[in-house]
């Protein structure tokens, strides 16, 4: 990984210990999230019963499906298999639920605390087709590690 992008997660980290884990300060992890790639979207869910739910995403306008259950989606498929997906084009996928209709690829990674407990999901968006590659996965996870937290 780039020195620019350990430096990025190092500075997530910081904020995440300085600030805890309030809903404000969820929203500014995502946003330092999104900026530190320039990913055009960033949301983390929250696992409630049998939903996902936002907690916090980057921009104004509100995803098409600020809740769903757990069985649906991306979000879904990476519940089930415990490991991050990348979808190169979002169009070719039946399994996705569309939060923008200028989404073309996505990424998702699980948000795991320390016994390894899936508790939400990071979700990255692109209006590109095969926007996300290696050094985008390693980064979403870490930084996921750094916040899974804050969801338990």
């Amino acid at each position: 990984m780039h020195a620019d992008t350990l430096k990025k997660l190092q500075d997530i980290g910081a904020y995440v210990l300085a600030s805890g884990c309030t809903k404000k300060s969820v929203k500014q992890v995502a946003e330092m999230i999104r900026a530190a790639r320039d990913y055009r979207f960033i949301a983390i869910y929250k696992m409630v019963k049998s939903e996902f739910v936002i907690l916090a995403g980057t921009g104004n306008e509100p995803p098409a499906y600020p809740r769903f259950p757990i069985s649906q989606g991306l979000c879904g498929a990476v519940l089930e298999s415990g490991k991050s997906i990348v979808v190169g084009d979002v169009s070719k996928d039946k399994r996705y639920l569309p939060t923008f209709h200028t989404t073309r690829s996505e990424i998702i990674i699980p948000l795991k605390c320390e016994d390894k407990h899936i508790v939400g999901m990071l979700d990255a968006e692109s209006d590109k087709v095969n926007a996300f590659g290696e050094e985008d996965r390693q980064f979403l996870e870490r930084a996921a590690g750094l916040i899974a937290h804050c969801l338990a």
